[in-house]
């Protein structure tokens, strides 16, 4: 793995970017395991996995802008958009978007509908997208850097667990040659007593 990504280069980054655009979080812990195992840096994930998740946004932002609502009616529920939560929130969007799309991009779940009710509300760009660069910054931050203490756990896991097996081994190979001389032994105090008796 560690060649592999060597061999690509920055094109290990943009690969990483891709799959953060499809499966943005698990993308993101995985390439940050992969750089505490020293196979990429922790910056360029997390300025792959940011960079990704902030056009995957605006592409969520783009498709509510040009959509209409008869969209929402068709297409929606396909991907978890319902029309009376977005008629709800259009007002609410128009008054709060910063704020709203604060705490949408720090939960899994609220980040794609509100991102599209922003853009069916036509919020202008200037006035939110700061807050998703700030959102975006804590949330992949937070990602990168618990993916890469979750790989140093695991490497020094890999360790300990080296180690017990080491240890184990260790164990395992005395007691056989404890059991080992004592059926030696035993065989030889046999063989005394049987040339005791013969004698």
């Amino acid at each position: 793995m560690h060649q592999l990504t060597q061999d690509l280069g920055i094109w290990a980054y943009v690969l990483l970017a891709l799959l953060v655009i499809v499966e943005g979080p698990v993308a993101t812990l995985a390439g940050a395991v992969a750089a505490s195992a020293g196979w990429m840096r922790p910056v360029g994930v997390f300025f792959s996995a940011s960079v990704a998740n902030l056009l995957a946004d605006l592409l969520w932002y783009t498709l509510g802008y040009l959509g209409r609502m008869e969209w929402v009616h068709r297409y929606g529920g396909y991907v978890g958009l319902r029309e009376e939560y977005l008629l709800r929130m259009m007002d609410d969007v128009q008054k709060y978007a910063p704020r709203l799309l604060f705490i949408a991009k720090l939960t899994l779940g609220f980040s794609i509908p509100t991102l599209v009710a922003t853009g069916l509300a036509r919020v202008p760009f200037k006035r939110w997208f700061w807050v998703l660069i700030l959102g975006e910054t804590l949330w992949t931050g937070t990602l990168v850097y618990l993916g890469v203490r979750f790989g140093q756990y695991v490497q020094r896991l890999e360790r300990g667990i080296e180690i017990v097996a080491l240890v184990g081994a260790l164990l395992f190979v005395s007691g056989l040659v404890y059991y080992l001389s004592r059926i030696r032994r035993r065989s030889e105090k046999a063989k005394e007593k049987a040339k005791v008796v013969f004698d």
